[in-house]
């Protein structure tokens, strides 16, 4: 039983905190279609949350995320209230970059502080 629990319990915990960093993603959604619209129509960036046409950050919330902020583009969403102490204060980062006519995202974890294995898929290096 402890070598089944020395196993199961870490695992667990890794599938837990990757859930929860990805509430963060599912929430910038709304983020990320605001800015590529207005990048679309105006040829530039989305200074913040108003002018993107968002609720103010901290409107934009879940049960782990406290905030998805947009500044200049740049979308971070930071990791608060009940999420594990792992990501507790963690910021991920989606950035905007032009191409033929669209808007790509590149997310990154902000000062590397959510280990690459709890991003999601799209995030990893």
């Amino acid at each position: 039983i402890g070598i089944l629990a020395a196993i199961a319990i870490p695992a667990y915990q890794d599938y837990t905190i990757r859930a929860q960093v990805s509430e963060g993603l599912n929430l910038s959604g709304g983020a990320k279609a605001a800015v590529a619209e207005y990048t679309m129509d105006r040829g530039s960036f989305p200074a913040d949350n108003a002018e993107a046409g968002l609720s103010p950050e901290t409107d934009i919330k879940g049960k782990y995320v406290e905030q998805v902020l947009v500044t200049d583009g740049v979308i971070e969403v930071t990791y608060g209230y009940d999420a594990h102490n792992v990501i507790d204060g963690s910021t991920l980062q989606l950035s905007p970059v032009t191409n033929a006519g669209s808007v790509e995202w590149l997310c990154t974890s902000v000062s590397n502080d959510i280990a690459n294995k709890h991003l999601p898929a799209a995030c990893r290096l």
